[in-house]
């Protein structure tokens, strides 16, 4: 598939994969590698090196790093979190990982549309519920809300980090709406075969 028309909506200086630093290329070459593309996202922070390294280390952190959080239940947070933030990029890119790690090419669309809809764990149910009202009224959140995490078998760290990601996709969904950023045109198409 081919590059949309457009990474934003912005006229961002972006850099050549040769104007790149050694170390940038090489984690371009990776991504290359294990996605079969540079997701849009990097390549818009690719602008500003400082940003990029940054956010690519908070998010390889949250999204990779150590926790009892599995890969899919962090995906499934920034498919949630993304559905209620209205974002495109992160709801079609996220989307696909869902599909990717559950193996269920409907997940991901359910999720998007209405997690609620989906038959979910009421472990993952209580990780989406916390998200979402994270997201859409995060004054709101009380013990009770935190207590229906335990009671759904998360410790108090995995609160923390489902807090965590659930904060960053509100974060990056805010950004990337803002700029029309595009997801590549690759994300539609992946982990659809059963």
């Amino acid at each position: 598939m081919s590059q949309p028309d457009h990474i934003t909506a912005l006229k961002l200086n972006y850099p050549t994969r040769d104007q790149l630093p050694a170390e940038v290329k090489k984690y371009f070459d990776v991504c290359d590698e294990k996605l079969g593309m540079v997701p849009n996202v990097l390549q818009a922070y690719s602008q500003n090196l400082a940003q990029l390294e940054v956010f690519s280390k908070f998010y390889n952190e949250l999204m990779f790093g150590d926790s009892n959080l599995t890969a899919l239940e962090r995906e499934m947070i920034a498919v949630a979190v993304s559905s209620q933030n209205h974002c495109f990029y992160c709801i079609v890119a996220h989307g696909a990982a869902v599909r990717k790690y559950s193996g269920n090419p409907a997940l991901g669309e359910l999720i998007a549309i209405n997690y609620r809809a989906a038959d979910l764990s009421q472990r993952h149910r209580a990780m989406l519920d916390f998200a979402v009202k994270m997201t859409t009224s995060p004054d709101c959140i009380v013990e009770s809300d935190r207590q229906a995490l335990r009671d759904a078998e998360f410790s108090d760290q995995d609160i923390w980090d489902i807090a965590n990601v659930a904060g960053f996709y509100n974060m990056t969904n805010r950004v990337a709406g803002s700029v029309d950023m595009q997801p590549n045109p690759e994300y539609h198409a992946l982990n659809r075969q059963q």
